[in-house]
C-alpha cells in the first residue's frame, strides 16, 4: 500500500504493515491539491460549479480512505467461546466490497466471501463485514486485500482453517485504457484445513455456488 498521509482528518491513522508514518497534509493542502488537478484537468476551480469541489473531494476521501483510520485485527478481538461445541463451517458470503486501485485511484467493486473453521472461539458476523471494509477503504490491490483478510483472520482467531475470495470489477479497466465492461477478477487466498484436499474442494464448491 501507498503513504498513509491521505487528504483526510487530522485524526491518527493506523499505517499498514511496512509502510512508514508520515507526515498527513492540513485539510486547506488537500483542498488545495484537488484545485491544482481541477486546472490540470482543464477547469477553472474558481467558477460557481466547482468552487466547493476542493471541500466535497476532501470529506469523500475521508469515507473512501476510512481504513487507514481503522486496526482491521482489533476489529475481531471481541469473540466468543460459549459455542456449544460447535466446530464446523462458518460462512459469510456477499460481504459488499468497495475499495480503491492503487495504481490509477479508480473504484473496485465486488463481493468478499469469507469462511473459517473454528478453534473454540468465534466472532460475530458483523465483524467479519468490518473486517473487510477495514481492508478495503484504503488503497489496494486485490490480490493483496484478499491475502491482508485472510492472513488477519487467521492470525487473530487462530481457526483450523481459513478461506476468502474476492469477485470484483475494476473502474481502471473498464473507464481507461482496454475499457472492457462485464470483466469481474477472481482472487482467493486458502490456509490451514481449507488448503489441504477434500476440504480445498469442498470450501472452494461452497464458496463458488
Amino acid at each position: 500500500m501507498l503513504e498513509s498521509d491521505l487528504v483526510m482528518s487530522s485524526a491518527v491513522s493506523v499505517a499498514p504493515a511496512g509502510i512508514p508514518e508520515v507526515r498527513r497534509p492540513s485539510r486547506a493542502e488537500a483542498e488545495a491539491a484537488v484545485r491544482t488537478l481541477i486546472r490540470w484537468a482543464g477547469d477553472e476551480p474558481s467558477r460557481e460549479g466547482l468552487r466547493a469541489t476542493p471541500a466535497r473531494v476532501v470529506r469523500a476521501y475521508e469515507e473512501w480512505f476510512s481504513g487507514y483510520r481503522q486496526d482491521p485485527a482489533s476489529l475481531l478481538k471481541r469473540t466468543f467461546e460459549e459455542v456449544g461445541g460447535y466446530d464446523d463451517l462458518v460462512m459469510l458470503r456477499d460481504i459488499p466490497l468497495q475499495s480503491t486501485c492503487e495504481h490509477h485511484m479508480a473504484a473496485i467493486r465486488g463481493v468478499v466471501h469469507i469462511a473459517y473453521l473454528p478453534n473454540r472461539r468465534v466472532v460475530g458476523i458483523s465483524k467479519l463485514a468490518r473486517l473487510v471494509e477495514a481492508c478495503g477503504r484504503r488503497l489496494q490491490i486485490q490480490e493483496r486485500l484478499t491475502a491482508e483478510i485472510a492472513d488477519t483472520l487467521a492470525h487473530v482467531l487462530q481457526p483450523h482453517g481459513v478461506a476468502v475470495i474476492i469477485q470484483a470489477s475494476h473502474d481502471c479497466m473498464s473507464s481507461r485504457g482496454v475499457r472492457l465492461h462485464g470483466v469481474a477478477m477472481l482472487t482467493r487466498r486458502l490456509l490451514g484445513q481449507f488448503a489441504q484436499e477434500p476440504q480445498r474442494r469442498e470450501i472452494l464448491s461452497l464458496l463458488a455456488g
